[in-house]
């Protein structure tokens, strides 16, 4: 008896360090999923273009509150992933099990931003984004709506 109440104290005394490294693996997953998408979308015109690159690396730094060189790292290691990418379903299913679906609209937001970067859309990109989108399941209105903002943002930006 005292021994099974020795293990329910050292067990409730751990499961607050397992809650956190859990925690830290949760958000390691979405930064690195959300990271590849976009440099996924980036690259879908086969042209990543320095504007696109920059525009990454701020919407990771602020998305995710790093420093310049977290985000600089984290890209690294996405567009490593994103050269074997053969499917972004790894990668929407791990945002669509750790997400609300505001956060999933979100991140399909980032991804319209990053379409545009160049001051114009790709077919590809706009397939792609589409397709990350459903996979998401991000509401088709809301698709819309989030794709008609960054289009202005991005003619705004080159005004």
């Amino acid at each position: 008896m005292i021994r099974r109440l020795l293990d329910q104290i050292v067990a409730s005394i751990s499961a607050p360090v397992a809650c956190e490294a859990d925690s830290s693996k949760r958000e390691a997953a979405i930064r690195m999923a959300t990271a590849v998408l976009m440099v996924d979308v980036a690259r879908a015109d086969h042209v990543f273009e320095k504007a696109e690159l920059d525009l990454v690396l701020q919407l990771v730094e602020a998305h995710f509150s790093l420093t310049p060189g977290q985000a600089a790292d984290l890209i690294s290691l996405a567009s490593a992933k994103a050269e074997e990418l053969t499917s972004a379903y790894e990668f929407t299913s791990t945002l669509h099990r750790h997400l609300a679906a505001d956060e999933e609209a979100r991140i399909v937001g980032l991804l319209w931003r990053i379409a545009y970067a160049d001051g114009r859309l790709d077919k590809y990109e706009d397939s792609l984004v589409l397709k990350i989108s459903d996979l998401l399941h991000v509401n088709r209105a809301a698709v819309m709506r989030l794709k008609h903002d960054a289009a202005i943002e991005a003619g705004q930006r080159r005004s």
